[in-house]
């Protein structure tokens, strides 16, 4: 098998990706700016999508799952009194009516979509059915009885409304959140149908929008050394975890794959990370004064 080629680059960039181009495409992107030989994202944005798209370099990519499993915020507006087959503005219209819920109406509905929820994601998903993406299904014309997912949605509240059609809201939630559901299902409860307008991801975990680079800045910086100045450490991906601070010995057996000694400890059968003269080591499970490495990282 060939290998890849590129640097051994590792650490986080943080993309403010614009509408049109996809998060694949995002990273294809700073792969080459960089020139690194391994790289990935923390969570697709849509095309027509903004914000927030953290790319994981090298060893960071095993912090990846940290992330994707962490709080995310998003703002979003959403037409309201009609639905299209995509839940957003790309889609065809496929519904439509005149009536138009008041404020106090789209209060009173919004407790429903808060907490533990139970979300269909839209038929223009990337959800798998019988090994096929259901937006290739959905393009071809096939409509798919979608099951229901769990969600967790930390918050969900209305900031504007500008007109009558239009409301602005801000959605904190978990892992495998649909904002195009939320919005199709909110329209459907207040029984005027509706769909995303826009969508920007303002946060996710520990990184920030104001953080990220524009792809025209990474291009302008593409193989140079002030690129690799705007690189975050790859701990800042194991942000939501206990930092465990390891013994010499204990570093080197885990860096080896096995458990191995820690000074500080954390809840018995906690994920953690161990660290050694301030560079992480492993991330795993704490016992009883080990930590029992999943990931190693070779900085």
């Amino acid at each position: 098998m060939a290998r890849k080629k590129g640097r051994e680059v590792s650490g986080w960039l943080i993309v403010d990706k614009p509408v049109g181009i996809t998060s694949t495409a995002v990273v294809g992107k700073v792969r080459w700016a960089l020139d690194a030989k391994k790289a990935g994202h923390a969570g697709t944005l849509d095309p027509a999508a903004t914000g927030v798209l953290a790319i994981a370099l090298g060893e960071a990519t095993k912090t990846v799952p940290y992330i994707t499993d962490a709080l995310k915020c998003y703002r979003f507006s959403m037409r309201l009194g009609s639905a299209t087959t995509t839940d957003d503005a790309e889609g065809a219209v496929i519904a439509t009516t005149h009536l138009r819920p008041s404020d106090a109406e789209i209060a009173a509905a919004l407790p429903a979509f808060r907490g533990a929820i139970q979300q269909v994601p839209p038929q223009f998903s990337a959800v798998k059915v019988e090994g096929e993406r259901a937006y290739d299904l959905a393009r071809s014309g096939e409509t798919m009885d979608l099951a229901a997912r769990p969600l967790w949605v930390d918050s969900l509240e209305l900031i504007a409304r500008p007109d009558a059609d239009t409301l602005e809201l801000e959605m904190v939630c978990g892992k495998g959140g649909y904002v195009r559901a939320i919005a199709r299902d909110l329209g459907a409860a207040l029984g005027c149908y509706g769909h995303v307008l826009a969508l920007r991801r303002v946060w996710s975990g520990p990184f920030d929008a104001a953080q990220g680079l524009r792809l025209d800045e990474i291009e302008r910086l593409a193989h140079s050394p002030e690129l690799e100045t705007h690189l975050l450490p790859l701990e800042l991906g194991l942000a939501d975890l206990p930092e465990l601070k390891a013994t010499p010995e204990g570093a080197v057996r885990m860096r080896n794959g096995n458990p191995g000694t820690v000074l500080t400890g954390a809840e018995y059968g906690a994920a953690a990370w161990a660290s050694f003269q301030g560079q992480p080591v492993a991330v795993g499970i704490y016992r009883a004064g080990e930590l029992h490495p999943s990931r190693v990282f070779n900085l």
